[in-house]
């Protein structure tokens, strides 16, 4: 199993004189393990942020060893622990293996969860306990030390670079009295190829952790004026049910609305179609994410219903907008599935002889909510063309979105997103 080996040197006494015995116990296993007859290849680090000091352990007695370490002596552990998360997705790796102290155990685990997924497996070896001065379980942390990490990794990504410029489109259909838009996939810190660089969401199967997104996310909202803790994202769930905001609602939810002003309220898409509606009389407004199954079981029209009877919208006074989604060019479902499409209309499903022909979820979308309601006029997507498009297909336009179709498994994901003003 291949796997990158982490020696964290800041673990190890300061000197031979401080802890003689944690320290050659220490400094042992490590020379043991860099010594193993050159039949291990893996990359190995020494973490090394204190290694500057005069009485702290020399990296180079550990270097002479073995010709294939690097010795990271960043500014931060969060720098260092980032360099090893390049490492693993470069060499397309998922697990590590730290040498470490009991205490320093634990904190490090903290920046794993701040800077990994749980796409990566680690295994900690912990070569003696750190009884030092930390109180009687050595092997947790006092608040104070987990908000240092948490303050240390946002202050790291903070002073990364962008990837590219930010650009967020917009409908010409959404009055001026709210917000609103449609990210890209530009202008963030996501490095990996199909996450660059501006991917909005986290999962435990893909490689940007939340502390990522979250950084991304702080840099959309400066550049279109909304802060972190306004902001609520959907929890997808494939589904139709809808949160209202300021209620108690479903463990996961497809559709948000709200009448309250300046709460951001998002909906992630990466192929799927991010639907964004306002009342402009009424001024309540909602989002909706909408893949194939949504929009089968009904997502759009249930966040306009949830408007309609929570809010008192009327449906020929709301406006929905219909996001960068995969098109009809790209999409494909099996028949069983294309067979409800063709019930909405056939002009859903184009048939070319296969077993899975070309699918229309956005046509389904439109035909859905004027059957439901809304005014023909009061939609915009790629059927308007006396005004700029914002229904782009995400898998033909790489160089702008994100796609599941195009990328697989590790994709990123752009979002639309809504607020009233005041």
């Amino acid at each position: 199993m291949a796997k990158v080996v982490v020696l964290d040197l800041d673990s190890v006494p300061r000197s031979e004189d401080s802890r003689p015995n944690c320290y050659e116990a220490f400094t042992g296993k490590i020379s043991m393990i860099l010594s193993q007859a050159g039949e291990v290849h893996e990359p190995v680090y020494l973490i090394c942020v204190q290694c500057q000091g005069s009485s702290a352990t020399p990296p180079e007695r550990f270097v002479s060893l073995r010709k294939q370490v690097r010795v990271l002596q960043d500014n931060s552990v969060s720098a260092s622990m980032y360099t090893i998360k390049q490492e693993l997705d470069n060499l397309d790796l998922s697990n590590v293996v730290i040498l470490t102290s009991s205490h320093r155990r634990a904190v490090l685990q903290k920046y794993q969860e701040s800077l990994f997924t749980a796409l990566y497996n680690f295994e900690y070896i912990t070569v003696f306990d750190d009884q030092r001065a930390f109180s009687d379980s050595p092997t947790s942390l006092t608040s104070g030390e987990i908000t240092e990490v948490t303050d240390e990794v946002s202050t790291f990504l903070r002073q990364l670079p962008a990837v590219g410029e930010m650009t967020v489109l917009k409908s010409s259909l959404v009055p001026d009295s709210f917000s609103h838009g449609f990210s890209t996939r530009t202008g963030g810190i996501s490095y990996i190829s199909t996450l660059s660089s501006l991917n909005l969401f986290s999962s435990s199967s893909r490689r940007d952790p939340k502390a990522v997104v979250l950084e991304n996310i702080r840099r959309l909202g400066l550049q279109v004026g909304f802060q972190p803790h306004q902001f609520h994202l959907v929890k997808t769930d494939h589904a139709s049910d809808v949160w209202v905001v300021g209620e108690e609602g479903p463990e996961r939810y497809d559709g948000i609305v709200t009448n309250q002003v300046n709460v951001v309220i998002a909906a992630p898409g990466a192929d799927c179609m991010p639907l964004l509606f306002t009342d402009p009389v009424s001024k309540v407004i909602g989002v909706a994410h909408a893949g194939w199954k949504g929009t089968l079981m009904g997502i759009a029209m249930a966040t306009v219903n949830a408007m309609v009877t929570r809010f008192d919208s009327k449906t020929e006074n709301i406006l929905a907008v219909i996001g960068p989604s995969v098109g009809s060019c790209c999409f494909k479902l099996e028949q069983e599935s294309a067979k409800e499409f063709h019930a909405i209309h056939p002009d859903c499903v184009r048939d070319d002889g296969t077993s899975k022909p070309y699918v229309n979820i956005r046509l389904a979308t439109r035909i859905l909510l004027e059957q439901g309601g809304l005014l023909s006029k009061h939609i915009h997507d790629d059927t308007v063309t006396d005004t700029p498009s914002v229904t782009l297909c995400t898998s033909c336009r790489s160089d702008m979105f994100f796609s599941h179709v195009r990328d697989g498994t590790n994709f990123g994901t752009q979002i639309g997103f809504l607020w009233i003003k005041e």
